[in-house]
């Protein structure tokens, strides 16, 4: 049995360890809507708008666990429901399941195998899960907000519209999380907010790997500016 000094030890750093992750994650969520916003100033494709939120929330995720994810893409979307959202509670429920689908889809995979090839299986089964998941509610919800199309008028979409639109959102959201999440988990972990690395491989910078990231994110920008039209 341990001690009561013992006891009070662990009591008091499980409490210190909360804390810095309730703080951590208070933190990604008011980078995420700050990144949100600045999202806006991007071209669209319609009224869909690419949004880089959820790679600041794959970093929560993939720090803190998938539960972390979800939390995060649940508060981020609240919030932009209630300051700057013209589509009100559908909005908010299509935000929450966007973000969701390809964050925790990502987290949990990344938390089963935690290495280089496990963050990129787990983004890329992200985007599958993304692209899955808004195939299926854009046709669901889309007809109850924009009155004007009928289901039959978004069923056409699916392949033309949303498919492409999804799969370059979560494509860019992937190469960049691939990108940012090394350095920034490096500083959390100076800062004694995460623990350090257990893992050899993570330890190690791979030029490979950054040009594999940097190939990745400028292909499907690319795709993305033609899905916009601006090239």
């Amino acid at each position: 049995m341990s001690s009561p000094t013992q006891s009070r030890a662990f009591s008091a750093t499980r409490r210190r360890i909360d804390t810095k992750t309730l703080v951590s994650g208070a933190m990604l969520t008011g980078i995420a809507y700050i990144v949100m916003m600045a999202s806006k100033l991007m071209p669209s494709v319609m009224f869909l708008d690419f949004d880089f939120k959820d790679v600041i929330i794959c970093i929560g995720g993939f720090t803190f666990g998938p539960t972390m994810a979800a939390v995060i893409s649940v508060l981020v979307a609240f919030l932009e429901l209630i300051f700057i959202s013209t589509t009100g509670p559908i909005g908010f429920v299509m935000n929450a399941l966007a973000t969701c689908s390809f964050c925790c889809t990502a987290s949990f995979l990344y938390k089963k195998l935690h290495t280089k090839r496990g963050a990129v299986a787990g983004l890329a089964c992200g985007v599958v899960c993304l692209v899955a998941v808004m195939l299926l509610w854009n046709y669901l919800i889309t007809p109850l907000y924009m009155t004007q199309w009928s289901r039959q008028d978004v069923a056409a979409l699916l392949p033309t519209l949303f498919l492409p639109f999804n799969l370059a959102k979560g494509g860019m959201n992937m190469a960049a999380t691939l990108l940012i999440y090394p350095p920034v988990v490096a500083a959390l972990r100076k800062a004694g907010v995460v623990p350090p690395s257990q893992s050899v491989q993570g330890k190690k910078f791979s030029v490979g790997f950054l040009l594999f990231a940097l190939a990745l994110l400028a292909t499907f920008v690319l795709f993305a500016l033609v899905l916009a039209g601006v090239i």
